[in-house]
């Protein structure tokens, strides 16, 4: 499976990974991911945003019957030349230990599911999760509709273009009504299982973190024959938010980035007309994140900028009870906070009993080429992931 993913969006040039929402790679990976529930003779479902579903047993009876289904998995798109770990792992390792399960003579009293999310890294589109936020209700089909990518193309028109119907998206509370717990398996994107000395832990809480649009305008002129004075400079304001940002994480203890910005005219020999960045912050604290982005957006509205929040995800906590049990059902692995955002996340904060495993990542790093895991830590994921199951899925509601 894993050498089957690994040349679908990957640059020749950098070694690293374009699978974003709603393009030619992400319907292969779609493509991939069904052929793989196929093989394995699972049901293959999809809710009203898209999200696959592949199922061993019936959800719907079982739910019925009060016994709702136990689901993995996590996402196959990636952020611009991202690594290959972020979000196929959990998938791979999903139908993996799915596959381990039936070797082992197992049969679920509860149906097990494997689920890809569409779209989890935003990169496309700006907005991050928005495959599990749309069907939970936590972003508008209205809004993820009019998000619109660098091209000026809109997620409505990028859906009719991969042939699929705008009007059918929105929130599903029969796909949520399915779900009894959800697991996601993910490579840690930090050094805590490195300095732990251990191949996996159980996640505790996702930080609470949001993205927000910082936009400038100025005049375009001469880069050459505009006196200093008379220019209207759109960058430098942007410039100072930058600044600013790093500024206010240091001061509130927590972490912003400005990673992404488009420039107009965007000539070497023009003065910057509008300016638009995106920032990104993230703490352990709402509140210290919240002052942060405070101290920044007072910086750009000083120098005639906006701001405007298009995303904010709480604290989110996962299911103590259901964390617990996994680590004890492991040998009481190690537990770890996370500052990265997840799927799994977004069904928490929608009453989902979710819980997450990471995977230890020997350089910490990740959301680039040189993301890694080593192949044994991989195989202790599949088999705690294995474990995982065969405890929720062996036992009824």
């Amino acid at each position: 499976m894993w050498a089957d993913l690994q040349p679908v969006g990957r640059s020749a040039s950098s070694g690293g990974y374009r699978r974003f929402a709603w393009t030619r790679e992400d319907h292969d990976l779609r493509e991939w991911f069904a052929a793989e529930a196929s093989r394995r003779g699972l049901d293959l479902t999809e809710d009203r945003m898209g999200n696959q579903w592949a199922w061993w047993g019936d959800p719907d009876r079982a739910a019925r019957a009060g016994d709702k289904g136990v689901v993995t998995g996590s996402h196959l798109d990636s952020v611009p030349d991202g690594g290959a770990f972020d979000g196929p792992l959990g998938v791979v390792s999903a139908f993996a230990a799915v596959d381990a399960l039936r070797d082992n003579g197992f049969t679920p009293h509860r149906p097990i599911g494997v689920v890809n999310f569409v779209d989890e890294e935003g990169a496309r589109f700006g907005v991050a999760c928005a495959g599990s936020r749309v069907i939970t209700g936590a972003m508008t089909a209205a809004r993820a509709l009019g998000l619109a990518d660098a091209d000026s193309v809109s997620m409505a028109e990028a859906l009719v273009a991969a042939g699929r119907d705008p009007h059918k998206i929105g929130r599903d509370d029969e796909t949520l009504g399915r779900i009894g717990a959800f697991v996601e398996l993910h490579v840690e994107q930090g050094r805590g299982l490195v300095d732990l000395d251990h191949a996996v832990a159980v996640g505790t809480d996702i930080w609470p973190h949001g993205r927000w649009r910082l936009d400038f305008t100025g005049e375009a002129n001469h880069a050459g024959t505009t006196r200093l004075e008379d220019r209207h400079d759109a960058m430098l304001g942007f410039a100072g938010a930058v600044l600013a940002a790093r500024e206010a994480a240091v001061t509130h203890g927590c972490v912003a980035t400005v990673g992404k910005v488009a420039v107009t005219p965007g000539g070497v020999n023009a003065v910057p007309s509008a300016v638009t960045g995106w920032l990104d912050a993230r703490g352990a604290s709402s509140r210290a994140v919240r002052r942060a982005v405070a101290d920044v957006t007072s910086l750009v509205e000083q120098a005639g900028g906006s701001v405007t929040e298009e995303s904010w995800t709480p604290s989110t906590p996962f299911d103590h009870d259901l964390s617990a049990r996994i680590a004890a059902g492991l040998g009481g692995i190690p537990a770890l906070g996370t500052g990265a955002g997840h799927d799994a996340g977004i069904l928490a904060n929608a009453g989902v009993p979710t819980a997450m495993v990471f995977v230890r990542n020997p350089t910490g790093v990740s959301h680039s080429p040189a993301e890694h895991a080593e192949l044994e830590d991989c195989l202790e994921g599949v088999v705690a992931l294995t474990t995982v199951l065969e405890d929720l899925a062996g036992e009824r509601a």
